[in-house]
């Protein structure tokens, strides 16, 4: 494993609370920032003062997609709905084998399928023992049909036997009553015996919060009929499999997120919106939601129709794994609501949220046709897995046009040699300079000593003509100030650090995250994070 350095700031923070966050999806409140290593500009936690544009930006469908789709006859489902789709599920890179794998509802609520792929854009469907001759990795079990599933590559666990867990909402024949249960799996493939878990609706999911070291419950609440439409709360717990018996006194939050006003309703179906499903995951220095936001028609519309629900993901950022800013609410991912398309309608995120591959971030989604085979139009029938495709860390850019404009930080206490920034400046340049909190340029780092940046990169170092380094910097209190004209500020970086971030694959490697939380309330005062990156 490669040896790390660190890059440290401190920077003022403050307590939040829900007045200030207009735009945030309903939550509780909480304070502090987690430690991580690139740092994202969707909030002002590093900008003092900026003269810069916000520009959000979307992701591209691949045009490979849909990358997995209804071939084999456990997906074809008899002809009647045919499905190879994350249903949540989950898509991860696993570093001991170097694979790609993926977890997928394999017919309309029939199995839990397995494909695996080297590059994450060809899959193959392995021919498993579970049952023979298909890649099903839960046996059948009489009265039992699968709902929601999501799956987890456990990076940090200490148990090999429980490296990969899964959490499965499950249908069952009267008497039995419905809900869900937990498995734990060496390799992804052979599963324990069930756990079950306390209260929650189908489309109930989970994901790992690092910052926290806590296993968070994205617990469905309601449903068409319930005046407040469906909604989220949520369940926490250390350990996966000892804290599975909850009960209702131990979820949080009636609701703790939900969709508003801000969410606005399809416009030629006029619905109000619901927040569907909501998964997460640890990216970088924040943790990135994913909210499937629902649109219409309910149920009773769509069936007779035989057309499915119109989705869409949106993307949501939280710095304490608890309230979630929402600050652009475009569908992030959407359905093309156009009859005859794979990708017609009923988008969900998969279970991990993202990959990152090189200088891309990849998406993984599910996404429904309404084609049947057997029976034409249904609204179950024609599910196919998409790939988006992003720029690392290119949710949000800081612009300038020909004019030229500036970003300054807050007051930072740099310790480390090296900067580097997520920056498109071809055609145009960026340049940094380090200032005292009076304003002025600390001798040898001025904007003029700085080698201008002209070139586009996720990765590009910042120089100074006669500073090979920052480490005279260190322990000294300093802001940044970036000029930039014709040119895009995606992310600020540090130097290979020790604290990591979501598993990203470097060269067929993946990394395996850890932070320690950090939180305060009151007052603000000086808190550390860490900045931290390996190289590419």
């Amino acid at each position: 494993m490669r040896c790390c350095q660190r890059l440290a700031f401190c920077v003022r923070t403050g307590s939040r609370d829900e007045s200030n966050a207009t735009q945030r999806i309903r939550a509780g409140s909480g304070s502090g920032a987690p430690c991580g290593r690139r740092q994202l500009f969707f909030d002002d936690h590093l900008i003092a003062e900026s003269a810069l544009d916000k520009t959000w930006h979307l992701p591209k469908i691949h045009p490979g997609s849909p990358v997995v789709q209804p071939e084999t006859p456990m997906k074809m489902n008899g002809g009647r709905a045919p499905v190879a789709a994350p249903f949540s599920d989950g898509v991860f890179y696993d570093p001991r084998d170097r694979l790609f794998k993926l977890w997928y509802v394999a017919g309309w609520l029939d199995g839990i399928a397995y494909a695996t792929s080297h590059d994450g854009l060809r899959w193959t469907r392995p021919k498993l023992d579970v049952e023979p001759g298909t890649n099903r990795v839960l046996a059948r079990r009489d009265g039992h049909a699968r709902d929601g599933v999501a799956v987890w590559l456990d990076h940090e666990v200490a148990d090999p036997a429980q490296r990969f867990k899964m959490f499965g909402y499950f249908r069952r024949k009267p008497p039995a009553a419905d809900g869900g249960e937990l498995h734990t799996s060496p390799d992804g493939i052979h599963w324990s015996e069930p756990r079950l878990t306390g209260p929650c609706g189908n489309n109930t999911c989970f994901y790992y919060d690092p910052f926290r070291k806590l296993w968070v419950v994205s617990v469905r609440l309601g449903g068409d009929k319930d005046k407040h439409g469906r909604r989220r709360a949520r369940r926490e717990q250390r350990d996966f499999l000892g804290d599975a018996s909850w009960g209702a006194k131990d979820i949080i939050g009636n609701p703790w997120l939900a969709a508003d006003d801000l969410d606005p309703p399809d416009p030629q179906l006029g619905y109000k919106t619901q927040l569907y499903n909501f998964t997460a995951v640890a990216y970088e220095s924040v943790m990135l939601g994913l909210f499937m936001i629902h649109r219409g028609p309910p149920n009773d519309v769509c069936k007779p129709q035989g057309i499915s629900k119109i989705s869409d993901v949106s993307l949501g950022f939280s710095r304490d794994g608890v309230n979630w800013a929402r600050p652009d609410r475009r569908a992030f991912i959407g359905c093309s609501r156009k009859p005859g398309t794979w990708n017609r309608a009923y988008i969900h995120p998969a279970g991990g949220g993202c990959l990152v591959v090189g200088g891309q971030l990849y998406f993984h989604f599910a996404a429904w046709s309404d084609i049947s085979p057997k029976l034409g139009d249904h609204l179950e029938a024609g599910g196919s897995t998409g790939l988006a495709v992003l720029r690392r860390d290119g949710f949000l850019s800081l612009d300038s046009a020909a004019r030229g404009g500036t970003l300054t930080t807050p007051p930072v206490q740099f310790s480390g040699q090296h900067l580097f920034v997520n920056a498109e400046a071809k055609g145009g340049e960026l340049a940094v300079e380090a200032i005292r909190e009076s304003g002025t340029a600390l001798p040898g780092f001025g904007v003029e000593q700085c080698g201008p940046i002209g070139s586009d990169g996720t990765r590009q170092p910042v120089q100074w003509q006669n500073a090979a380094h920052l480490s005279s910097l260190a322990g000294k209190p300093a802001r940044f100030r970036f000029h930039l004209t014709r040119a895009k500020l995606y992310s600020l970086l540090g130097e290979p650090g020790a604290f990591r971030s979501q598993p990203r694959l470097r060269g067929g490697r993946r990394s395996r995250p850890h932070w320690p939380a950090r939180h305060h309330r009151g007052r603000p005062r000086w808190q550390p994070f860490r900045i931290a990156m390996e190289e590419l």
